[in-house]
């Protein structure tokens, strides 16, 4: 599973943009805990736990157990977060509720290992990344911090595709109806450059 963290939160009592506004103020975040056919609760939460979370590797895959002032816990992962346009500080956080059954959807951060086994980095290649994030469906407690896509023996004008890359049991892509691209190798400019000489000289 991935990491489980515990942020604590306190209840609000009133819904709306003017309450919210007053929630800021108070240098809170204000918040929602919603899902798994309950009735949602109104939370505020400090901004500086948060910020630390969100600055930790697989913060979007990962499980949190929400301590609400009062006693109650709940189980979630951070569903989306709203950013101030300026400061871009968290203005607005929603939690949604899981359990180990729960299905979910979320994109998992890609991450490149043995660019020094790499060939065609080694000839001044460029590595091209396609997608830094790749969308999965798994149960919340199955998902990884980062898919590993391995570089090893990739060379100059080579692709990495999904189906080269080794997904955890139960974690599957969204995306099923094409062998999607990852990422590619690119030729140097140098490089480039002499094959458009040799192909005027042909």
């Amino acid at each position: 599973m991935a990491n489980e963290n515990t942020l604590n939160v306190t209840r609000r009592d009133r819904a709306g943009k003017g309450a919210a506004r007053a929630t800021r103020r108070q240098g809170l975040v204000p918040g929602v805990v919603y899902g798994n056919k309950q009735a949602p609760v109104l939370v505020s939460i400090d901004p500086r736990p948060l910020m630390a979370a969100m600055h930790k590797a697989g913060f979007s895959t990962r499980v949190f157990d929400l301590a609400i002032e009062g006693g109650d816990t709940e189980t979630v992962m951070v569903h989306d977060v709203q950013f101030h346009p300026v400061t871009d500080a968290p203005i607005a956080v929603d939690f949604m509720r899981v359990s180990a059954d729960t299905d979910v959807v979320v994109e998992v951060p890609v991450h490149f290992i043995n660019q020094d086994r790499c060939p065609g980095i080694k000839r001044g290649g460029v590595l091209n990344i396609v997608r830094h994030e790749i969308e999965v469906k798994a149960k919340a407690n199955a998902l990884p911090e980062a898919i590993e896509v391995d570089l090893a023996g990739v060379d100059i004008n080579d692709s990495v595709h999904i189906s080269a890359v080794t997904l955890p049991a139960g974690v599957a892509p969204t995306i099923t109806d094409r062998d999607f691209t990852i990422c590619t190798i690119a030729a140097p400019s140098g490089m480039k450059s002499e094959a458009a000489a040799e192909g005027e000289g042909a």
